[in-house]
């Protein structure tokens, strides 16, 4: 058994993509994005997909399709081209799809610049910090600053109109698809009181366990009543607030039971060079799910940089067989953050990571 554990341990993307199983996986049907391949493989094998391996169910966030045509029947039809039986639904798809109001300040920032080591350190030296409090947009003129306020009350008067029976019905969608969605990223947190809760009841409507939100004190203080009160979680996301000293999760699961964590292994491990099992077995009643991604370790060159599952250092199998040995009901989610090359897309490399996990599980 632990000759056993080893080798998936120390499975790599190569012996991987290299496995005769793997590759009769990928060539039963071609990836047709745009064409009837799931809808030809439905009525060929009569099954919807399934990306509960060894008892781990192993999800995405739809974050991972950035790069692809947003609505909520394309993200139907990316889960059913790469296996995906569960799911963290952004909620900038899901509220598009059911009419909101068009925002018209999208895309105008751009990516937040990348950040260098600083001059004159050493070959493999992390990043420089960012600048306090993080990336600064640029300035907003007069103009730009009434847009976005008359938008928001245009979404705020949307939200609270719109029949809560209306996420009955994308639930419907996802159902007979055979897909789950455990949580819905609504990041609401500096919404109106109304808002929020309009969040919470769309979430209960879909499914969904809670709404995830980054993590900070106000944050979780503004949304942990409001959940207690629907019966439902406070989810909160990690960046790389571990890697500042003395950080912990502690004072913020100490203001309510409502209160649970999306703990992004990824950010965590190539931030800190902790072994990420070392926060999953301490909090793990407390974690609904885990953002699965690979990255190198603070200390290598690059530091703290994404890559293809199997090429960084995340200890992705570690995490995934203690999840399997202890039983545990966390969701395991892809976020798809590394770059793509041209002849692949994001749904191909979703599918990829989910054939990878499930050869650890399997």
């Amino acid at each position: 058994m632990e000759n056993s554990n080893k080798s998936k341990r120390n499975l790599s993307r190569r012996k991987f993509l290299g496995s005769t199983a793997t590759i009769a996986a990928f060539s039963v049907m071609p990836i047709n994005l745009f064409g009837k391949s799931t809808q030809v493989a439905k009525e060929v094998t009569g099954t919807t997909p399934n990306s509960s391996f060894g008892g781990v169910q192993i999800g995405t966030i739809t974050y991972s399709w950035r790069s692809m045509s947003g609505g909520i029947e394309n993200i139907i039809k990316y889960c059913e081209e790469a296996g995906i039986s569960s799911i963290e639904l952004m909620s900038n798809d899901l509220e598009e799809y059911l009419g909101a109001p068009k925002n018209p300040m999208m895309g105008m920032f751009g990516p937040p610049p990348a950040t260098k080591a600083p001059a004159g350190a050493p070959a493999g030296a992390p990043p420089a910090a960012p600048p306090a409090g993080g990336f600064k947009p640029p300035e907003l003129t007069a103009e730009q600053k009434a847009a976005i306020e008359k938008y928001n009350q245009e979404m705020k008067g949307w939200r609270l109109a719109l029949p809560i029976s209306k996420f009955d019905d994308v639930r419907k969608m996802f159902d007979t698809a055979g897909i789950k969605i455990h949580i819905v990223k609504f990041s609401p947190a500096r919404w109106s009181d109304e808002e929020i809760d309009y969040a919470f009841k769309a979430a209960k409507a879909l499914g969904a366990k809670g709404v995830t939100e980054e993590i900070g004190e106000e944050a979780v203080k503004k949304l942990a009543p409001i959940a207690e009160k629907h019966g439902m979680y406070a989810i909160f996301h990690n960046h790389m607030q571990f890697a500042t000293p003395g950080f912990s999760y502690d004072q913020f699961l100490a203001i309510s039971p409502a209160v649970m964590l999306n703990f992004d292994s990824g950010h965590f491990f190539g931030s800190t060079g902790i072994h990420p099992n070392a926060i999953i077995e301490k909090y793990h009643d407390r974690i609904i799910s885990i953002h699965m991604k690979d990255k190198t370790d603070p200390n290598s060159d690059p530091a703290n940089t994404n890559q293809v599952w199997g090429q960084g250092e995340t200890p992705i199998a570690d995490i995934l067989l203690l999840i399997k040995q202890k039983g545990w009901p966390i969701f395991c989610d892809v976020e798809l953050e590394y770059d793509i090359k041209p002849w692949s897309n994001a749904v191909k490399e979703v599918k990829t990571c989910v054939q990878y996990a499930r050869q650890i599980l399997i």
